[in-house]
């Protein structure tokens, strides 16, 4: 198997979980309740644990330490879809992006479960339990407030219209896609889209909320090749002003 495409795939997870642990984590103290803030919190070390399960499989196939990528690297060199590193907005923007993208999280874990490489599939079976309550929680929230207030109901709807173009955007092709499929390592991103599009419009279905056309919008692609928005590069920056003062220190 060619050794690239095992990194790429693995760049691309942990990139993800990295970057929407810390968007996450920006909730820590402004929840709209005490339960959605703890929640959020948890979640948020739920993914940067996962995200360094993916950076020591990089180590392991001769990258830099797990530090060292997640800390030292600028946005051009990092392979998350452009949907995590938006700003958090409002809560109803945050539990959107949170429903659209752990309900694929856990499908890309159910299949790499399966994997023809071993080591990935050792870790996606250990964490897809902890991603099961995450999106276990979205969906709850997404049904609950979806079927509420008007306002609730318009202000969801408006964070689902502007996510969905970079939802569409984490199922970008990686140049290795056919390899990894025909080498039975991942089933590949047409895979994951088909399935999530299931299971997200099952949830919708029992709101107030519409899906919009799908067919009618232009995904938001570039970020698994590092072409990022303009707010990835500063919440880097913050993610490592810590670490950058002294990279050699032991903690």
């Amino acid at each position: 198997m060619n050794e690239l495409a095992i990194k790429d795939l693995l760049y691309k997870l942990a990139d993800d979980q990295l970057i929407l642990g810390h968007r996450n984590s920006e909730w820590t103290g402004f929840g709209p309740i005490l339960e959605e803030d703890i929640a959020f919190s948890s979640m948020a070390q739920d993914k940067i644990g996962h995200s360094l399960a993916f950076y020591t499989l990089l180590q392991d196939l001769g990258e830099a330490d797990p530090d060292t990528v997640a800390f030292t690297r600028n946005a051009n060199q990092f392979h998350n879809s452009q949907l995590v590193e938006l700003p958090n907005g409002e809560y109803d923007f945050s539990l959107i992006r949170h429903f659209l993208y752990d309900n694929a999280e856990i499908i890309r874990f159910e299949m790499l479960s399966q994997s023809s490489y071993e080591p990935i599939a050792k870790v996606a079976t250990k964490l897809k339990g902890e991603v099961k309550y995450h999106v276990l929680h979205a969906n709850t929230w997404i049904k609950n407030l979806g079927s509420s207030t008007e306002e609730a109901i318009l202000r969801l709807q408006a964070s689902l219209n502007e996510a969905i173009p970079y939802a569409l955007g984490m199922f970008e092709s990686s140049k290795y896609e056919q390899e990894l499929i025909e080498a039975g390592v991942y089933a590949g991103e047409e895979a994951v889209k088909a399935e999530w599009l299931k299971r997200i419009q099952a949830v919708i279905e029992k709101t107030d909320l519409k899906l919009p056309d799908l067919n009618s919008i232009e995904p938001k692609l570039g970020g698994r090749y590092g072409e990022h928005t303009e707010h990835l590069q500063p919440l880097l920056d913050e993610m490592a002003e810590v670490f950058k003062i002294d990279p050699t220190a032991e903690w």
